[in-house]
C-alpha cells in the first residue's frame, strides 16, 4: 500500500486535549477506511511564520499513514470541512521513518551550542568619528583651512 506523511495544524484557541481528540477522530476515519496510522506525534503549540486565518500560533500534529489513497483523500476532505483545522499537508513517501521525527528529537537541539561566536571588539572596527563614510566624518576635499571662496 502507499505510504504517506501527513501534518496538520489546529487553531491556537483549541486546548491540547482537544487537539489530541481531533487527532484520534481523524485517525478513526483512516482506520475505518482500511488505512493504518503507524506513528502519531503531537508537536505542540508553535508560532507560525505568518498569520493563517487570524491565528499566530497553531497545534501541530503528524501522522505516518500506510493505506489506500481513498482513505487519505476522505480524511483530507473532512479536515478541510473542519473549522478547527487551519492547514494540512500530505506527502507520499517511499519509506516511513520509525524513529522520532526531527521535531521530537531533543538531542539535535542540544548539540548546536553557542552559535553567536566569541564576544569582544570587532577586528574590522577602526574607530573614528560618526558618519562611517570615506572621509570619516570630514567633507571630501576639505583640508581644515578656509575654502577658496573665503580666502579671496
Amino acid at each position: 500500500m502507499p505510504l504517506y506523511e501527513h501534518v496538520f495544524l489546529a487553531r491556537q484557541d483549541v486546548s491540547p486535549s482537544q487537539a489530541e481528540q481531533l487527532a484520534t477522530e481523524f485517525q478513526g476515519v483512516l482506520e475505518g477506511l482500511g488505512a493504518k496510522v503507524t506513528k502519531s506525534e503531537y508537536w505542540g503549540l508553535k508560532s507560525l511564520a505568518f498569520k493563517i486565518k487570524k491565528s499566530r500560533k497553531a497545534h501541530y500534529m503528524m501522522y505516518n499513514i500506510d493505506g489506500p489513497h481513498a482513505a487519505v483523500a476522505e480524511m483530507q476532505r473532512q479536515m478541510s470541512l473542519s473549522p478547527d483545522i487551519i492547514r494540512h499537508l500530505t506527502i507520499k513517501v517511499d519509506k516511513l521513518e520509525t524513529e522520532p521525527s526531527a521535531m521530537m528529537r531533543k538531542s539535535d537541539r542540544d548539540d548546536r551550542g553557542d552559535r553567536r561566536g566569541p564576544r569582544g571588539p570587532r577586528d574590522d572596527f577602526r574607530g573614528g568619528g560618526g558618519g562611517g563614510g570615506r572621509g570619516r566624518g570630514r567633507r571630501e576635499g576639505f583640508e581644515g583651512g578656509a575654502s577658496e571662496e573665503e580666502q579671496s
